[in-house]
């Protein structure tokens, strides 16, 4: 086996295809979202961040600066091991119960990342459950899509938000079988909702758990920021809520919110939560403060309805081409790994305009885009640079109008 040869060719095919990710340098300026500094080997530039999933700007809130700073002079940078072996500490447990106070839940358990909560919920609950099946949605995440695989339970992939079809495949099983629907609110490359009520009516028909990705969703939908499932008064019938830390609350690392019952199973039974140390303890005294601002704040999320709106109208006048769903995310779909790319190099370079293409396997090939998600702290003149850099790019690399 010539190993340097296999992975300089991988290498090679992706660059060839246009699908081989480059991570810009972007440094992010504490204190003023949506600015950053681009920095290349030549020169740093200012640009504006248009597709951060720190949907709020909270990374850099000063409550949430303040508190990691104070707590990291308290306790010190690490947590000190895993939650078992010294990791745990007092702002471990109040973010827990915080995270349980917006779910309405009655416990949570926070990992790493949303993507280790994903992935060691749904591979402890698959395996343990005897003989389980488990229906997920056929966007859902690769997290919650490596949790399944690493369960080894037999799964059954149902159409995108299909409740027809859902229920044909549910039919199939036996119904005392142990079942889990696995599916998100929001999905984050298409921007799309998903039918919450009916996926819970037939999970209690067919005698199944719920399992519900709210990642894209909590701090920006419902009263109190629960996520999409407390916005359509559903959360109370959900099982298992998954959520994040990373995106509207800025930060970082993840969990899981539910009974008693289930929280201390995964606690008890999961590898990737019993041997992974914990989050540091500043990072969880920044989590609350940036729970407690969000859930207080509905103007937050009110603004940041009416930035999305307002910059939905504008590429529908400049006939750029994007799907149009009612969340916060909205794709522009160019179809072309390398158009892609070209576009977004054209963005930053001559209109200091950071959108990130986004290439196969995240989204499938013929289906590359690029993906605007606003914040409440972007001005209306940023916006109107945005669309006039858009306009110019489509026309300059003569990319498809919309129909």
């Amino acid at each position: 086996m010539d190993y340097k040869k296999f992975f300089s060719n991988s290498i090679d095919a992706l660059k060839k295809s246009g699908e081989y990710r480059i991570f810009r340098d972007i440094g992010r300026i504490s204190g003023s979202f949506p600015n950053a500094k681009y920095n290349d080997l030549i020169r740093k530039k200012n640009i504006i961040v248009w597709c951060s999933n720190d949907y709020l700007g909270m990374g850099q809130h000063p409550f949430v600066i303040e508190a990691i700073e104070r707590t990291m002079k308290e306790i010190g940078g690490g947590s000190g091991g895993t939650r078992n072996i010294s990791g745990t500490n007092h702002y471990h447990i109040a973010l827990e119960n915080l995270i349980s106070e917006i779910h309405e839940k009655e416990a949570s358990l926070i990992f790493t990342s949303g993507y280790v909560a994903n992935d060691s919920a749904l591979s402890i609950l698959g395996s343990k459950l005897k003989d389980c099946a488990i229906f997920s949605d056929e966007k859902n995440h690769a997290s919650m899509i490596n949790g399944i695989r690493n369960s080894k339970a037999e799964k059954f992939i149902f159409k995108h938000n299909d409740s027809k079809h859902l229920e044909e495949l549910l039919k199939k099983v036996d119904v005392n079988r142990p079942k889990i629907i696995v599916f998100e609110s929001v999905y984050s490359m298409d921007g799309d909702f998903t039918p919450i009520e009916k996926f819970v009516n037939l999970a209690k028909k067919y005698n199944a758990l719920t399992y519900l990705d709210e990642v894209h969703a909590v701090g920006l939908y419902g009263s109190y920021g629960g996520g999409v499932a407390q916005e359509q008064k559903i959360m109370h019938e959900i099982d298992i809520i998954n959520g994040t830390l990373a995106k509207a609350f800025g930060l970082i690392g993840g969990y899981i919110s539910s009974n008693r019952n289930i929280i201390d199973f995964v606690r008890s039974y999961s590898p990737g939560f019993i041997f992974t140390t914990s989050i540091p303890p500043a990072i969880a005294a920044g989590a609350i403060a940036s729970i407690n601002y969000v859930k207080n704040n509905q103007q937050l999320r009110s603004k940041l309805k009416e930035k999305c709106l307002l910059i939905k109208e504008k590429l529908l006048a400049a006939n750029i081409p994007f799907l149009k769903t009612k969340s916060h995310i909205i794709p522009l779909i160019i179809g072309d790994s390398k158009l892609c790319k070209k576009a977004a190099d054209e963005l930053l370079e001559k209109h200091n305009v950071y959108l990130q293409p986004i290439n196969y396997p995240t989204v499938p090939r013929g289906e590359e885009r690029l993906r605007i998600t606003p914040s409440p702290l972007h001005t209306d003149q940023m916006i109107d640079d945005l669309i006039n850099a858009l306009i110019f790019t489509w026309k300059k690399l003569k990319l498809n109008k919309a129909a």
